[in-house]
Formats: C-alpha cells, sequence, structure tokens
C-alpha cells in the first residue's frame, strides 16, 4: 500500500522535473540511478530515500523542502492545501504546459498576460 507521503513527494519530484523540462532518464542518469527507480519514486511505489532524497534536489535546483510543500498536518487525512482546486493541477500535463511556457515569457510582456487573464477571469 502507498502511503500518503511518499505519494505527495513523488508528485512533487514529477512536477518540478517536468517543469525544467528533464526527462526521467535524464533525472536518473544525473542521480546514478535507473529511469524505473524515478517512474517509481513519482507514482509513489517505493520511498525515496533522505539521501536520493537530496540528489534529486540539487539535481531539479530546489530545496529538499519543496517537495513536503503542500503536505497536511496529518498525513492520514491525505489531504494537500491544493485540495481546494478541482482536479490534481500537478497531474494536468495542459496545466503544467501552460505554467512553463507563461514563465518562458520576459516579465514584463509575464505581467501583462496575467492582468489580462485577470480581466477576462473576471468577466466570465
Amino acid at each position: 500500500m502507498k502511503h500518503p507521503v511518499d505519494v505527495h513527494v513523488g508528485k512533487r519530484v514529477r512536477h518540478r522535473r517536468w517543469m525544467v523540462g528533464m526527462t526521467q532518464q535524464q533525472l536518473a542518469e544525473k542521480v546514478g540511478i535507473k529511469f524505473q527507480q524515478i517512474q517509481k519514486y513519482e507514482t509513489g511505489m517505493n520511498r525515496v530515500s533522505a539521501s536520493r532524497l537530496w540528489d534529486i534536489s540539487e539535481t531539479l535546483d530546489v530545496p529538499v523542502a519543496y517537495f513536503f510543500g503542500g503536505l497536511s498536518e496529518s498525513a492520514d487525512e491525505q489531504t494537500t492545501e491544493q485540495s481546494a482546486v478541482p482536479g490534481d493541477l500537478l497531474a494536468d500535463k495542459e496545466a503544467l504546459e501552460l505554467i512553463r511556457s507563461y514563465y518562458a515569457i520576459p516579465e514584463n510582456q509575464r505581467r501583462r498576460l496575467f492582468d489580462l487573464a485577470r480581466v477576462l477571469s473576471d468577466a466570465a
């Protein structure tokens, strides 16, 4: 049985890997394991050891605490701060692609796009 914390950490690994445009194979090579192990981490099938999580955080350029962000105080509740958002945005490929594209836009244009999106969502 998968532990909810392992599932959460795995989702955060997948999300960050995807955001930096890295494949499972590339991440695996950089941390010295096989890509199948990355797959198991990302699904929560295998628990990530502290030293491996450290290596992954270094490779993905985030602090180790990043992988625990959004986790509720009680893992038994299996809830996250994101549960107020319909669906799992971290699992939605279209949403992740939109976020990646958004951050590729120069900051001044990105701000204008953000303002436009806010106006459009208010009008809907």
